[in-house]
């Protein structure tokens, strides 16, 4: 007899991996190859992600996932069934590590793949590489297969140029014969693209090709100017933060990929931040052409080991290493621009200095209090008990950035506060929205808001003491700014 039934229940397999703890509390764990369900959780955590990166591109967009050989076969099959395998653009093969460094195996893995998928293949458009191919010249007697007179006899002729004539003679001293008819090469003649060449012994007829536009078409093996990891890693030592992380994927990666398939406005997602690398190479690419383009960087608070050089330095959290590294490459790479357009001659064109400005946002749960009663629970007495349904810890960018997201604005908004009759008045995208929060609002706070006949205005329920406050707001903006929707939370 021996055991073969391996199965148990959700809680016999938590309890063996000590996924609870003595209070029965789900303790946050790393998924590592000992876990059971190592394989299942990583195709959870990845299908869920990629469901929601397929609502989020753009009907033209497009995603890289980068990918070693553990799970590659099994990414390709949950993109396959998320963007259809019709949707399968490429699988290119990235050169990561520079050699067999660092490793015992007896092969040493030295390259990563990086799938991509179109949201709609159809509507998907890469930037074209165009070259200028120089003009070729070519002996106009053909030569190899077929190059005697009696395989095409029509097309053995004299040519006459300069005063020469010429005919097709084999290197052997044999009748040969040229590469287009009589009447063909009398056309090229006429258009200067025939050339007489003195071989010493004999003439030779050259024909001059014009210059011409063609499409180089991108490589899928990523080897050449593409960078390493290891060069990850010196882009962060120049940025200062020297050893912050392992493993970083070089700039000039990312910028391949943007350039590739992104325009001068397009907006470029990673939500597996890490150090950042995509934001840097969006703002690299951006002072190179003069774009526009926004990214945003998704990258959970995940803590930084005790022991490294980066939890030393003050990064306690990967997000707090990707924040500083967005900061450090932004004012290096402006610098740069602008000590470049410092050193321009007369009549040279500046190049526009790029936007490096981000603003960082955190995922938590509402600003309003839960709080629900039954009708059987609701007494006289409560209504003097009333109190804010604003939760204490907020602060007024809590709330407008709630509120914004309520009302489906962009987060990416102009916003400035400034003071006005000693409280913070908050206007967005130059008149948008425009928000108070304050307690005691005065009326001349009011009408000023109103005056600038916002296309939103937002107050909190607290900035005014009394019901008659309150409806006397809405006569403000009935008499100044009837168009204006107003909203107090």
């Amino acid at each position: 007899m021996y055991p073969d039934d391996y199965s148990m229940d959700q809680d016999q397999l938590d309890e063996k991996i000590e996924y609870r703890d003595e209070d029965g509390n789900i303790q946050f764990r790393k998924n590592t190859e000992t876990n059971p369900r190592f394989h299942s959780d990583w195709c959870s955590m990845i299908y869920s992600r990629l469901r929601l990166a397929k609502t989020l591109l753009s009907e033209d967009g497009v995603i890289f996932t980068s990918i070693d050989d553990n799970e590659v076969h099994t990414l390709k099959q949950i993109c396959n069934e998320v963007f259809g395998e019709r949707n399968f653009v490429c699988q290119f093969v990235w050169k990561s590590k520079l050699g067999k460094v660092g490793t015992t195996s007896t092969i040493s893995s030295t390259h990563e793949y990086i799938l991509c998928y179109a949201k709609e293949l159809t509507e998907l458009s890469f930037t074209m590489i165009e070259t200028m191919n120089k003009g070729r010249v070519e002996n106009l007697r053909q030569w190899g297969q077929a190059d005697r007179r009696e395989d095409r006899p029509s097309m053995y002729y004299p040519i006459t140029i300069d005063g020469v004539e010429v005919y097709p003679i084999r290197n052997d001293g044999s009748p040969g014969r040229w590469r287009v008819g009589k009447e063909r090469s009398m056309e090229l003649l006429a258009n200067g693209m025939l050339k007489l060449v003195n071989k010493g012994d004999k003439f030779e007829i050259h024909r001059m090709f014009e210059e011409s536009l063609s499409i180089v078409p991108y490589d899928t093996l990523l080897i050449d100017e593409i960078g390493t990891t290891a060069r990850g890693s010196i882009m962060l030592k120049d940025l200062g933060m020297n050893k912050m992380f392992d493993y970083p994927k070089p700039v000039e990666l990312i910028r391949f990929f943007s350039y590739l398939c992104s325009g001068d406005t397009d907006i470029i997602l990673d939500f597996f931040a890490g150090s950042s690398t995509t934001a840097h190479a969006v703002m690299q690419l951006n002072a190179e052409d003069g774009g526009n383009r926004k990214f945003i960087m998704v990258q959970l608070p995940e803590p930084t080991d005790e022991k490294s050089e980066a939890y030393k330095a003050g990064y306690k959290t990967i997000s707090d290493i990707g924040k500083e590294r967005i900061r450090r490459a932004g004012e290096k790479i402006k610098a740069e621009v602008e000590e470049a357009n410092a050193k321009l001659k007369d009549g040279e064109e500046p190049k526009k200095v790029p936007d490096i400005g981000f603003r960082v946002l955190k995922v938590d749960s509402t600003n309003m209090k839960d709080v629900y009663y039954a009708a059987n629970e609701v007494s006289q007495d409560m209504l003097f008990d009333l109190e804010s349904n604003i939760k204490e810890d907020r602060s007024d960018l809590d709330l407008l950035y709630g509120v914004l997201v309520d009302w489906g604005l962009p987060l990416s908004l102009s916003h400035e506060i400034e003071s006005f009759d000693g409280v913070d008045i908050h206007t967005v995208d130059h008149g948008s929205l425009i928000a108070c929060f304050a307690d005691d609002i005065s009326e001349n706070v009011v009408r000023e808001i109103a005056k600038r006949q916002p296309l939103r205005a937002v107050f909190r329920d607290s900035s005014f003491g009394s019901s008659p406050q309150r409806i006397n707001v809405e006569e403000i903006f009935k008499l100044l700014a009837p168009r204006t929707s107003v909203r107090v939370i």
